[in-house]
């Protein structure tokens, strides 16, 4: 029987398997100021326009005051991207891992492992104190791939056998993990850089594209890959 290497897939979280940014929508809890100013740091964040460690506390520092209740009932209301379950489904079903990696937060990425089979998720973590947001702890950095470097060793997966899909700027270190690059809705830096772009947002188009660079096999034949 024809032997397959196991197919490793990793998503960006916000903008590419969720089809929203969390903080600008928790931020209209305070108001349409309040969410303007989260907006433009975010935005700035994803060009590269600023230190992403540093916004991303800017940000969290901003909504210090936001109730647990409503932090958790506004991350479990975001969308996921239209296609998600169909692409995850499908290469679940085909034998591929899959990893999450976020700068986002916990309180969005754990429900990720229940709705779209990803195997590791690796993100951020919001500190509420009394029941009201405080702080963030970080885990993930502006570098992703340093994240997800561990887990790619311990599966033995080769580089050949990645694929990575992001949209902004803080997600490029990542490309270097990876045979195959794709921008999802990408900024301008991150459709230079990718082999492939999908401009609609329809994470099914993915399928396609890893059929035409993989060939069907790693749809069709991959349930029975061993590592």
């Amino acid at each position: 029987m024809l032997k397959y290497n196991r197919m490793l897939i990793i998503f960006d979280v916000e903008g590419v398997l969720l089809n929203a940014e969390y903080l600008p929508v928790l931020a209209q809890v305070m108001g349409p100021k309040k969410e303007k100013e989260i907006w433009d740091i975010t935005n700035a964040g994803i060009r590269g326009e600023i230190n992403w460690e540093e916004g991303l506390k800017r940000r969290v520092h901003a909504l210090r005051g936001i109730k647990y209740e409503d932090a958790k009932r506004l991350a479990e209301g975001l969308p996921l991207m239209p296609g998600a379950k169909e692409l995850c489904s499908a290469l679940k079903k085909a034998g591929w891992k899959m990893i999450a990696v976020s700068g986002g937060f916990t309180i969005i990425t754990d429900r990720l492992k229940t709705d779209l089979g990803i195997d590791k998720i690796f993100s951020n973590e919001l500190v509420f104190k009394d029941g009201k947001l405080d702080d963030v702890i970080m885990h993930v950095t502006s570098d992703k791939a340093a994240a997800v470097r561990g887990t790619i060793k311990e599966w033995g997966i080769r580089k050949e056998d990645i694929v990575v899909v992001v949209d902004g700027a803080n997600d490029l270190k990542l490309f270097a993990l990876a045979g195959f690059t794709v921008g999802f809705c990408p900024v301008d830096v991150v459709r230079e850089k990718a082999n492939e772009t999908i401009d609609k947002r329809d994470l099914g188009l993915l399928l396609h594209l890893l059929k035409k660079n993989f060939g069907e096999a790693v749809l069709i034949n991959a349930a029975s890959r061993r590592q």
